[in-house]
C-alpha cells in the first residue's frame, strides 16, 4: 500500500490511538496499523477504525475518569 500523504510505502505495525471525547481522553495502545516508512503517517483498516469507534463509545459510557488507557488487544475480544 502507498501513503496518501507522501506516497511512501506503508508497513504493518502497531500504534497508539488517542481520542478527546469531551470530559475524557481515551488512549488505546497496541492498535493494528499501517505506518508510512517515510513520513510516519498512521492509517487503519475499516474494520480497525470501526472497532476503535466502538471502544471509545463504550469507554465514554462506562468510565468516569479524565484519562482512560486501554489495550486494543484486550478490548477487541
Amino acid at each position: 500500500m502507498i501513503c496518501f500523504m507522501c506516497k511512501g510505502k506503508l508497513k504493518d505495525g502497531c500504534s497508539t490511538f488517542t481520542a478527546d471525547v469531551g470530559d475524557c481522553i481515551v488512549i488505546i495502545k497496541n492498535v493494528p496499523s499501517r505506518i508510512c516508512g517515510q513520513c510516519g503517517e498512521v492509517s487503519y483498516t475499516d474494520e480497525v477504525a470501526r472497532r476503535l469507534e466502538q471502544i471509545v463509545d463504550s469507554i465514554r459510557q462506562t468510565v468516569i475518569t479524565e484519562i482512560a488507557v486501554v489495550s486494543y488487544t484486550n478490548k477487541a475480544a
